[in-house]
């Protein structure tokens, strides 16, 4: 059996049971949430689940960071394009992680990775305009302008996930797109 094999196979299974977690943070808290469980919906053993992660809050803590360091790695591909590409990608992303992505945003988690999730696209915004503008990064109006800027994304991509991705994603990207060239019109730096 070849090396490549058994990664793609590992993959599989951890993917598995990632979204087997991202499914039942969807209706009940973490604390909540028990390995059986996880095992049932990945199709999975017990022992195939204890392969690859201690506990619950070890998957969790794992796919929290997998999310953000794919997050952090696309943010710094993206953040020469203009913001109708960078969003596309962004929004593409989401979709193509829809399970995760509902985790993101379900009030069962512990909040953390949507607050990380904020900072990163607060900060990408932050530095963009710092350079765009020729403004210290520790700039006061800059914090708050850059933070309104992100938070307004976060907001429509939050009512995209809540609602189920009910609307098309080239809606979402157009939508997020005009509103935050429009926001960013109006944020005047001194």
């Amino acid at each position: 059996m070849s090396e490549n094999t058994v990664d793609r196979r590992t993959l599989k299974t951890r993917k598995a049971i990632r979204d087997a977690l991202s499914q039942l943070l969807t209706t009940k808290e973490l604390h909540k949430v028990t390995v059986q469980e996880i095992t049932e919906i990945a199709d999975i053993n017990r022992g195939t689940f204890y392969k690859h992660y201690l506990d619950i809050y070890d998957l969790y803590d794992k796919t929290e960071n997998d999310i953000l360091v794919d997050l952090g790695l696309m943010v710094l591909e993206l953040k020469d394009l203009s913001s109708d590409e960078f969003f596309s990608h962004l929004i593409n992303y989401i979709d193509e992680n829809r399970t995760l992505f509902t985790m993101v945003f379900c009030p069962n988690t512990t909040g953390k990775l949507l607050a990380k999730f904020s900072h990163c696209l607060d900060g990408l915004f932050k530095q963009i305009e710092a350079e765009k503008h020729h403004s210290d990064l520790m700039d006061v109006n800059l914090s708050y302008r850059t933070f309104y800027r992100s938070q307004g994304c976060l907001a429509i991509i939050a009512k995209w996930v809540n609602e189920g991705f009910k609307e098309p994603k080239d809606f979402i990207i157009k939508t997020i797109t005009e509103l935050d060239k429009n926001t960013a019109k109006v944020i005047i730096y001194k």
